[in-house]
């Protein structure tokens, strides 16, 4: 296995684009399914499950699409390494710090508090306390958390309890353990489909054919049920929901309920993928696009230096994509499925390294990564920005 080649530092320019300029800035190297590949093992569903997709998965009557109608502007700062934000609907947000396993409680006017830290965090490499999702039901929220342990990646469920600007976190309850860690390629996002169930992100945690085992969680989108259990209706009669996956860090779905999800390649080509269940990626036989019909092409494919992608979110039927390494945000409109247009860059080198994206009403917001030793910290890093959005006339 070669090394992650994730520690390449750009530094910032010394002028930096309007927003008007940078939506101008275009995928040179955008590559649609098409290129060729290598064939692998094409595991089988089991016969006792049968896929089946979320039920709110009606298509919209009229295809939207989104944009910023400003730039980011800070929200709070002075984070270090977070790594992921969920945005609450009472106006606060929480925020994972990858090293420490600190959960953060961000009030509206920036300032943030601790709301309780996450036992057995392993931050060793790029593992922590990574991705977190809220479940709200009957006026209580479950907060889930993946994190990495000493012997494990995995997900645990903590009661969020009090009122804004006083929570804290109840007792850690596992939910699923034994996805497999390392120092690289831990995966770790978590997000609640419209089903209301729970899709995890995993990485081949350095042993790519894990990716190709369907009875390992290594290199996989799971989907389970909120107490950790495998959905009902799962292709492999287990929690995996899809394989052949590399590193996934971004899952998000678009008006009619299709799921992307951004995945890091090895040296040549970083993906954007509608997740099929069942459907298999191709890794690591395959990286980027092949013309096996056993594999899964990606959407749109990008060399590392554009990517490197992480969190992604979207509104409507357009799609936003943190990319670390290649230090901007993608904006991807869809329709039916398919990537319509290119793909447009903003903030290209203007925010340094971006971790994590979400939508939250008529807002994007974005986390920065540039305190975690591969990035260049500027003054205020770490931050959480806010960007007003409106539907594209």
């Amino acid at each position: 296995m070669k090394p992650s080649r994730r520690d390449g530092v750009r530094s910032r320019p010394a002028t930096r684009p309007s927003l008007a300029a940078a939506s101008l800035l275009m995928s040179s190297l955008l590559l649609v399914a098409g290129c060729t590949g290598t064939a692998g093992p094409d595991p089988t569903p089991s016969s006792a499950a049968t896929a089946t997709p979320p039920a709110e998965t009606a298509p919209p009557a009229v295809a939207t699409t989104w944009r910023p109608t400003g730039d980011p502007i800070d929200a709070a700062t002075q984070f270090e390494v977070p790594w992921s934000v969920v945005v609450l609907g009472d106006g606060t947000q929480l925020v994972s710090q990858r090293d420490t396993g600190t959960v953060l409680e961000v009030d509206e006017e920036g300032a943030f508090r601790p709301v309780g830290d996450v036992d057995l965090t392993a931050a060793v490499g790029e593992g922590g306390l990574l991705g977190l999702a809220v479940i709200e039901a009957d006026d209580e929220m479950d907060l889930y958390a993946y994190l990495t342990t000493a012997d494990d990646n995995r997900i645990v469920r903590m009661r969020l309890e009090g009122e804004a600007g006083d929570r804290r976190l109840g007792d850690q309850e596992v939910v699923l353990e034994g996805i497999p860690r390392d120092r690289v390629h831990n995966g770790g996002r978590i997000a609640v489909g419209p089903d209301g169930l729970l899709y995890v992100a995993t990485g081949d945690a350095g042993s790519p054919d894990a990716a190709q085992d369907a009875s390992s969680l290594a290199g996989k989108i799971l989907r389970l049920t909120p107490e950790g259990e495998p959905a009902p209706g799962n292709p492999f009669g287990s929690e995996v929901y899809s394989l052949g996956h590399r590193n996934v860090q971004g899952l998000a779905w678009t008006e009619d309920g299709t799921l992307w999800a951004s995945e890091f390649g090895q040296d040549t080509f970083d993906e954007l993928n509608r997740i099929e269940a069942g459907g298999n990626y191709g890794w690591p036989d395959v990286e980027g696009a092949s013309d096996d019909d056993r594999y899964v092409a990606p959407a749109i494919a990008w060399t590392p230096d554009e990517a490197s992608p992480s969190g992604i979110a979207a509104r409507g039927d357009t799609i936003f994509v943190a990319a670390l390494r290649g230090e901007r945000v993608w904006v991807i409109d869809v329709e039916a499925g398919e990537v319509v247009g290119e793909p447009v860059a903003l903030w290209q080198g203007e925010l340094g390294r971006v971790r994590d994206a979400v939508v939250s009403g008529d807002e994007l917001w974005l986390l920065t990564n540039n305190t975690d030793g591969r990035g260049n910290a500027a003054a205020g890093d770490d931050r959480l920005m806010r960007v007003p959005l409106a539907p594209q006339q």
